[in-house]
């Protein structure tokens, strides 16, 4: 079966126009509590010819002011009555208010109504007054997550005690006392080492260099600046490798082909 349902158009042909008007939670749940044929308020609208716009305010009914609030003993809580309306455009969207009735019967559909198109938009904010502020207190406090208090019969044991160090600086500032400060071998020292490490590994990373060697870093790059480069892509990126005229294997059988 299909879902489909008919739409009643007829707001469409008595060219209705409607406000979509954002009201707060707290004043829709007081207007539920209206009869089915009672007021919830009035409002008031003033044009102002010079200025072109509108000033709208809702006054809410008197007999709807009275709140009910957990906690409220003798206190009566009222929420506020005056509501100043915020207006905005309707701007370049199209809106529309539908309505749906409840089917009678089993044979007759639920039925759906174009009740309008609307023509402005407006927020339905309250004047901030001390009844207003008392409604919004209660309304953070009723969200707020309730807290238990539990009387321990013992102390409760951790294992997360509070130490002076860690060890993982313990371990590195003894790494760091057994290194001591890196000082400038003799240059062919370092070459030596150098080439015998490339003997074992045609790539190395910077780091593994400076570990190999125990230079300074600025010392050790203008060593690996003459002898080897540095491959900026390839599978080997950021690596380390000597240069042709001091690599100690034998070319591949590209390079061989390649070379008169």
């Amino acid at each position: 079966m299909s879902d489909q349902k008919e739409v009643n158009l007829s707001g469409v042909r008595q060219n209705k126009g409607v406000w979509l008007v954002k009201v707060p939670k707290y004043l829709s749940q007081q207007w539920e509590k209206a009869t089915e044929k009672g007021e919830v308020g009035t409002i008031s609208i003033e044009k102002y010819v010079s200025k072109g716009s509108l000033s709208v305010c809702f006054t809410l009914n008197e007999e709807l002011a009275a709140m009910t609030a957990v906690g409220e003993k003798e206190e009566s809580l009222q929420a506020p009555r005056e509501y100043p309306f915020t207006m905005h455009t309707a701007g370049a969207q199209t809106m529309a208010v539908f309505s749906q009735t409840d089917a009678v019967t089993v044979c007759v559909a639920d039925e759906v109504s174009l009740e309008g198109t609307v023509l402005h938009r407006a927020e339905c904010r309250p004047v901030v007054s001390d009844s207003y502020m008392k409604v919004k207190r209660l309304q953070v406090e009723s969200v707020k997550p309730r807290r238990l208090v539990q009387q321990l019969d013992r102390a409760v044991a951790t294992v997360f005690k509070p130490v002076a160090n860690h060890d993982f600086n313990l371990e590195y500032e003894k790494k760091k006392k057994s290194e001591g400060k890196m000082v400038r071998a003799d240059r062919q020292q370092v070459l030596d080492l150098l080439f015998s490490a490339f003997e074992k590994h045609q790539y190395y990373s910077f780091k593994d260099l400076v570990d190999i060697t125990k230079q300074p870093v600025t010392y050790l790059k203008e060593i690996m600046r003459e002898i080897g480069v540095c491959n900026r892509k390839g599978a080997h990126k950021c690596t380390w490798e000597l240069k042709p005229e001091y690599r100690h294997y034998q070319p591949s059988e590209e390079e061989e082909q390649k070379s008169p």
